[in-house]
């Protein structure tokens, strides 16, 4: 019980270290929105800051909610807020920052007594605050929060099972943040090294979930030669309909970064999709291996045949559901840019043309056809192997 214990906290401390990697991260993304930081995608110049987490412990002014008989294009609001830094070099120090809020934004910061904020905090020649600008509401307490509350639910109900699945997601998670994504900004051809990592995720994921035995090996083959086929699909298509893999924002803000210009976008493009076709099709794969082997231990005189047909109708109840799913989650995530689209009666003509959408097609459709293909593949490697 003892190991067990010490074995998950080690786990959960590894994936917390990894959201708070990947956080750090992106936040290099806001960095435009500031005055005096729009030039950093610009130049090879580092700007010099700290993230800090700061706490509201007076709001001086407050006109958020007074009515102005102006235009709302130039209307602003000001909150005066004294702050203190509760993390940094700077810790305990306390500040008056103004919060600026433009009523013309959707997106606004407004904060009350007691909240906590990150913000950037840049340092004179002599180690002083010189200024300081707002980033965010602090959100991620609750995140981790949440986090702890899925691991737990994963145990509570999976138990051992449960166990193993925290251990594979959290060598899933390590290998994509610290491996694959390092090495594809270092200029390795994104493709090929998303191959080769999802066979390696696959093996591993498979081998500890079911252990190292004949119906592992077959769900393997059957996710890689799954996967595999995804990406014959995606690449034709990617080529066909001349996709750039710079359609979403994202992108075009990591091209804009000089040292990354010359990365093979389109191949990050493609190694999404991989990503993205590899859970479903792991799935599929090793519920029709599990299915195929308790059928073949349930009636060991089986013919090969029976065993074919048994194993194509259970992988055809989950080619509708599954297919589904894939879809639904790519439409999901994009639901917000398709009202927008709406909203402008915007033609489904110049919908479907542009980039953005069509790699979110091109995506949802070669992770389908990938996972239906995984189907018949799995189900005749495992009657081969449990012949």
């Amino acid at each position: 019980m003892k190991k067990i214990k010490i074995s998950l906290l080690i786990i959960i401390s590894f994936i917390l270290l990894s959201s708070c990697q990947f956080k750090t991260d992106t936040s290099i993304e806001k960095n435009n929105q500031y005055d005096g930081m729009s030039d950093y995608y610009e130049s090879d110049m580092q700007v010099d800051y700290d993230v800090v987490k700061a706490k509201v412990i007076e709001v001086e002014s407050d006109d958020t909610d007074e009515i102005r008989n102006i235009p709302i294009e130039s209307d602003r609001r000001f909150q005066y807020l004294k702050i203190k830094l509760l993390d940094g070099t700077h810790k305990g120090e306390i500040y008056t920052v103004r919060n600026t809020i433009e009523m013309v934004n959707p997106y606004r910061l407004v904060f009350n007594l007691g909240e906590k904020m990150y913000i950037y905090v840049f340092e004179t020649d002599d180690g002083k605050v010189g200024d300081i600008h707002i980033y965010e509401k602090v959100r991620d307490i609750a995140i981790i929060w949440l986090i702890i509350a899925f691991l737990a639910f994963l145990i509570v109900i999976g138990k051992s099972k449960g166990l193993k699945t925290i251990l594979t997601l959290a060598i899933t998670i390590g290998i994509i943040i610290f491996i694959l994504l390092p090495l594809i900004l270092k200029g390795y051809n994104p493709v090929i090294l998303t191959i080769l990592l999802v066979a390696l995720i696959s093996s591993i994921t498979i081998s500890i979930i079911s252990g190292r035995n004949i119906k592992s090996l077959t769900a393997i083959l059957g996710t890689i030669s799954g996967v595999l086929i995804s990406i014959l699909c995606a690449y034709s298509m990617v080529k066909f309909a001349h996709l750039t893999g710079l359609g979403d924002e994202q992108a075009t803000l990591l091209a804009r970064i000089p040292q990354f210009r010359n990365l093979d976008y389109s191949g990050i493009l493609l190694s999404g999709i991989i990503i993205g076709a590899l859970g479903a099709v792991m799935d599929v794969a090793l519920s029709i291996a599990s299915s195929i082997r308790e059928i073949k231990d349930n009636s060991p005189n089986i013919s090969s045949k029976k065993l074919y047909d048994s194993g194509m109708n259970i992988g055809r109840d989950m080619m509708g559901s599954m297919s589904n799913t894939l879809i639904l989650a790519y439409v999901g995530s994009s639901i917000q840019l398709l009202l927008l689209f709406m909203s402008y009666n915007i033609s489904f003509t110049e919908i479907f043309n542009m980039d953005m959408i069509a790699s979110e097609i091109v995506m949802a459709i070669a992770g389908s056809i990938g996972l239906i293909s995984s189907i018949p593949i799995t189900t005749f490697i495992a009657c081969k192997l449990m012949k």
